[in-house]
């Protein structure tokens, strides 16, 4: 597994989202989820993402009790500010200092860890100056409880301010092939400028770039993707044809549409000034992290890379990202 530098962070080239063995995509699997990190461990996938959020609390448990022994080999990354109760109810985004170092403190007991690798501001609270949040975020930083901050889904210039405070060492957004708004917005050409690192979260589409998912059937009770507005009515048709544009050209290759379309991401690393970008495909799965890892050798040459950008270019596919898109890109 190659190596990126997140700002002054190394990791993989590619990591593991966690998020889906715990909640939201499904019936959950303790066992297989703690086989699937080992088995990520192994292959070099050591760039770990989770959230107290997630669950909520159980994903970081699940995590912290994975990586027990093996906590030098992993580059940990949590989240704090989508504020959820222990009964999972969702108490809304909070960025005030005092609860920045009180997740904190949460967050390193559950994972069972002293000191946290990456932590993210998991979105921008609008009540609070990102400067007052950030302020925090450097306290911990010279607290020695996390090595590095990073933002998630935030507007380019909420994360020059951000910056100004305390580096950002990564800034967290979806990019995908059905999501190539980074490349729109600013934030990659904010990242490049300031030397920040990005990771892409859901660079699969939530499964829906490995082309398995036709239909909502196919998708398990419960399963949020269920409400989410790329997967219903002519949306939901709209996006299928995009990938199987993707698959078509996967199928040439003699490689997965999930592959080809990973290795999309990975390619943009660098590419055209982009900052370093590094995917972090979640899986609770080990025979799809193996899918997903092996697509970190698959190099795509510019014929390829030019007719996969025809395929699925920015804004081609339909329905917005979430139900409600009022907490992103703040």
């Amino acid at each position: 597994m190659q190596t990126r530098t997140l700002g002054s962070l190394s990791v993989p080239a590619q990591g593991l989202g966690c998020m889906g063995m715990s909640e939201f995509y499904g019936t959950a699997d303790q066992a297989e989820a703690e086989r699937t990190i080992s088995r990520a461990l192994d292959l070099g996938v050591t760039f770990l993402d989770t959230a107290d959020m997630y669950g909520p609390f159980t994903n970081e448990r699940l995590v912290g009790q994975a990586i027990a022994g093996r906590r030098d080999e992993v580059v940990l990354a949590t989240k704090f500010g989508n504020e959820r109760g222990e009964d999972g109810g969702f108490l809304g985004v909070n960025g005030r200092p005092e609860y920045v170092h009180r997740a904190c403190d949460a967050s390193l007991q559950r994972l069972g860890v002293e000191v946290i690798d990456l932590y993210y501001q998991h979105r921008v609270d609008p009540t609070v100056p990102v400067e007052d949040t950030w302020g925090a975020l450097r306290e911990l930083v010279e607290a020695g409880k996390i090595r590095h901050a990073g933002i998630s889904e935030a507007a380019p210039d909420t994360i020059r301010r951000a910056h100004a405070v305390q580096p950002v060492t990564a800034a967290q957004t979806e990019y995908s092939l059905w999501t190539r708004d980074p490349e729109d917005d600013g934030v990659l050409a904010t990242c490049a400028e300031l030397g920040i690192g990005f990771v892409a979260y859901s660079p699969l589409g939530r499964g829906f770039l490995s082309g398995t998912i036709r239909s909502r059937e196919d998708l398990e009770r419960g399963d949020f993707r269920r409400g989410n507005p790329r997967f219903r009515g002519e949306a939901l048709e709209h996006n299928l044809a995009l990938v199987d544009r993707v698959r078509t050209i996967a199928e040439e290759k003699g490689v997965t549409a999930g592959q080809l379309a990973l290795a999309w991401v990975t390619a943009q690393s660098g590419r055209g000034g982009n900052p370093a970008v590094v995917p972090i495909p979640g899986t609770k799965r080990v025979r799809y992290l193996e899918e997903n890892a092996a697509a970190a050798g698959v190099a795509l040459t510019d014929d390829e890379l030019r007719r996969i950008d025809e395929a699925a270019p920015v804004g081609a596919a339909a329905g917005d990202r979430y139900p409600d898109m009022s907490s992103v890109h703040r």
